[in-house]
């Protein structure tokens, strides 16, 4: 087996044992008819902790990746999500029952608000999966996507050996379905005005689009067959998965973005029907073409989508990026954003986005909600190309709700942007409950609006604004006010522990493992990546930057005391076609690969005494 980083090379002596320490967190079970789980009660079965919080598209996409797993081992394998905020609003316990519900996770959840099982496990990213072995101990550690061929690999290797010493334990799992509650709309995430009056929707959580009468809540009709599919046609048996955001077209159909089918749908109101314009239903990889035959290029979570400067503007969120769409050349292409998660702005292939999920045009600007930075951004022509610019918001760990100037405002993962008849922008900011104001020509952020459970997107009508209220599933027509609704300021940080770190330099290691019958291939070149940046820049002195190792010498600013190192890794591995492992890959010109990929934001804090090393987990253990 081929392993990669310092701690594996050659020959290594047996590692000890570790046994998995219990599950713990303050907001207790879901998922599991009210019963509380313990290790001892999961004894005998192979458990899979994936430890998520529901803002992060990353976590969403590896709900996605477990599906299939947990059905096929579901009388071996109980999958536990251990759910662990970054947002203050993660922490509320019904925002966790909602998330749970929204996303379809049919699997037991620890609600841990206070990051106790995190710690415990020493985890330092979202998402982060760890296996435990029917016997209590811990095997395995995977973070970031792309680990689901590896998990079959492992989980395929404990049954054999637990069967044959006689510790696997088959039969029905703990989760216990929550009663489903009849409601119009299920966690719809955005709204469109259509020509006629009417508004469609997007039904998120049913996989369906609404369209309702002009009074917002009478349904006209619902288009698609409400399950999971990627199937084109007739309304009624059209199939989407987790549709968002919605656009018309200068032809008058209309572009969904088909969010966890990593497509772009149209929809014709006029005859019902559904075709597929963008996407092959495959998630986008590093590696994979930027630019071409809109049917032949993978996509990866497009929340929203746009028509601006004569193109569909689409947010990526899944690499956090803009792409568009040309609908005379049926292509695509990468617009803005380099993948890299952050705030960094500039030409528009220099630019940095986190998980842009809300677009709204004029005739000068694209604006954008970038959810996972707290801010709101913008697009606009520079010369020949474009630009992104900041209006709100600092970076990745500062959030809150304070109005006032544009510079020290603060938002909470907004998700929605919409234009406003005087130039200015009303931003559905979701986590705060709140539709807030940004006004180009002041400068100045307002609150225009309270009390509106997690605002997803909002739309014009009539003078009034619609806003989507996603949980509490349903749509809300406002008067927009003259003034803003006066409310207390708070300011919060990403609340994560620092990890204490020597003066001087700092060794980074990223372990990787390649899974069973694997190795790294190199081809065509390095297969692996790393880059390293920190918040402030003058944390670091040395290390900075791209290269293809995957461990490094960092070196850090004297006098510098506190900050956060951003650290992206990937590595591409493929079937072992030189292996006698078994498997027939041997005679296979062209071997299954699969990339790996993840990023840690990891706040750490100098101090005589510190660490001089800092290993991060991409798949494997760290001895």
């Amino acid at each position: 087996m081929t392993r990669v980083g310092l701690l594996f090379h050659g020959d290594m002596a047996p590692r000890a044992r570790v046994r998995a320490p219990e599950l713990i967190g303050r907001g207790g079970w879901l998922n599991t008819g009210d019963n509380d789980l313990t290790l001892t009660d999961l004894r005998g079965r192979i458990v899979i902790l994936d430890f998520w919080t529901f803002c992060c598209v990353n976590c969403l996409h590896v709900l996605d990746e477990l599906r299939e797993l947990e059905e096929k081992h579901r009388d071996t394998v109980v999958i536990v999500g251990v759910h662990s905020p970054k947002f203050v609003h993660e922490a509320e316990h019904q925002a966790v029952v909602d998330a749970v519900e929204r996303y379809e996770v049919h699997h037991p959840v620890l609600d841990d608000p206070e990051l106790a099982t995190w710690k415990q496990y020493a985890v330092r990213a979202w998402p982060t999966l760890v296996v435990i072995d029917p016997e209590g101990y811990v095997v395995a550690q995977h973070a970031g996507e792309g680990h689901a061929h590896a998990l079959e690999a492992l989980v395929g290797q404990l049954e054999a050996e637990h069967a044959a010493k006689g510790t696997l334990r088959r039969g029905d799992g703990p989760y216990v379905p929550p009663e489903p509650v009849p409601t119009e709309l299920r966690f719809p995430g955005k709204a469109l005005l259509l020509p006629g009056g009417t508004f469609l929707v997007s039904d998120t959580t049913r996989h369906q689009l609404v369209e309702l009468a002009a009074d917002g809540e009478s349904v006209v009709r619902r288009i698609g067959a409400g399950e999971r599919g990627l199937t084109d046609g007739a309304g009624e048996r059209a199939r989407f998965s987790e549709p968002q955001g919605l656009a018309l077209l200068p032809d008058g159909t209309v572009a969904v973005a088909d969010t966890v089918n990593h497509a772009l749908r149209r929809f014709d109101p006029a005859t019902g029907e559904v075709t597929t314009l963008a996407g092959t239903g495959r998630q986008w990889w590093q590696g994979s073409p930027t630019e071409g035959p809109a049917r032949e290029v993978d996509l990866s979570s497009p929340w929203d989508v746009a028509w601006f400067a004569g193109r569909l503007w689409i947010a990526m969120a899944g690499v956090h990026q803009l792409w568009t769409y040309d609908p005379r050349a049926r292509t695509v292409r990468a617009a803005a954003g380099t993948t890299n998660e952050g705030l960094v702005d500039g030409p528009a292939e220099e630019a940095w986005f986190a998980q842009p999920s809300g677009l709204a045009a004029t005739e000068d600007r694209l604006w954008i909600a970038d959810s996972e930075t707290s801010a709101v951004r913008y697009v606009e022509r520079d010369g020949d190309g474009f630009a992104v610019r900041t209006a709100v918001g600092t970076g990745l760990f500062d959030f809150g709700h304070r109005d006032g100037a544009a510079e020290q405002a603060l938002l909470q993962h907004p998700l929605g942007v919409t234009a406003l008849p005087d130039g200015s922008v009303a931003i559905s900011d979701t986590y705060n409950h709140a539709l807030r104001r940004f006004d180009p020509a002041t400068g100045e952020v307002s609150t225009l609006a309270t009390d509106l459970r997690e605002p997803s997107g909002a739309v014009l009508a009539d003078g009034d604004i619609v806003v989507v209220e996603s949980a509490r599933h349903r749509l809300t027509r406002l008067r927009l006010p003259e003034e803003a609704v006066r409310v207390d300021a708070v300011a919060h940080r990403t609340q994560r522990a620092a990890t204490d770190i020597a003066p001087g330099t700092l060794r980074l290691d990223v372990v990787f493992q390649a899974p069973e019958g694997q190795k790294l291939d190199t081809r065509y070149g390095p297969s692996t990546r790393l880059l390293v940046s920190s918040t402030p820049p003058e944390l670091l002195a040395g290390g900075e930057g791209a290269g293809t190792d995957l461990n490094r010498e960092l070196v850090l600013t004297e006098g510098v005391t506190e900050g956060v190192l951003h650290v992206s890794a990937m590595a591409a591995s493929c079937d072992d076609t030189d292996s006698d492992s078994g498997s027939a890959a041997g005679a296979n010109e062209y071997p299954a690969c699969h990339v790996h990929q993840q990023d840690w934001g990891v706040p750490v804090r100098i101090t005589e005494g510190g660490a001089t090393r800092l290993p991060l987990v991409l798949a494997g253990m760290d001895g």
